[in-house]
């Protein structure tokens, strides 16, 4: 018989709790895009929805591994998020501004159409 989660956990210390959430918080400070996803409860469907393109670019966005700044921003933005970029380097962080002016979401739905459409990854092949 399937138990319940809390009912396994009913039991713990209070250190084994801390050490829980401890992962837990660790989890959350280095995810995937698809994980992000899955974590905020969002289908690559429903996403695709939002950002007004098909499911399999929602698809071909999580996986890639090389990606443009101004899509991937518009990917977290379209999940809820700001996109920070930040140089990191022995004695501190300098968030980098050169990318600032991509910091504004869209005003209406079908600009990130238009957007995307600029962007090299999103466009078609010239065969002429």
């Amino acid at each position: 018989m399937a138990r319940k989660f809390s009912e396994l956990t009913q039991n713990f210390s209070e250190e084994q709790r801390q050490r829980i959430e401890e992962k837990k918080a660790a989890l959350w400070e280095e995810m995937s895009l698809a994980e992000i996803r899955q974590a905020l409860s969002l289908t690559q469907s429903t996403l695709a929805e939002t950002m007004d393109v098909g499911q399999a670019e929602i698809s071909k966005i999580e996986n890639r591994t090389d990606i443009f700044i101004s899509t991937l921003r518009r990917f977290i933005n379209a999940m809820g998020g700001e996109l920070e970029i930040n140089a990191v380097f022995p004695d501190r962080t300098i968030e980098i501004q050169n990318f600032s002016a991509f910091n504004q979401k869209p005003e209406h739905p079908n600009s990130f159409t238009n957007q995307l459409e600029e962007d090299r990854y999103f466009k078609k092949p010239d065969h002429s």
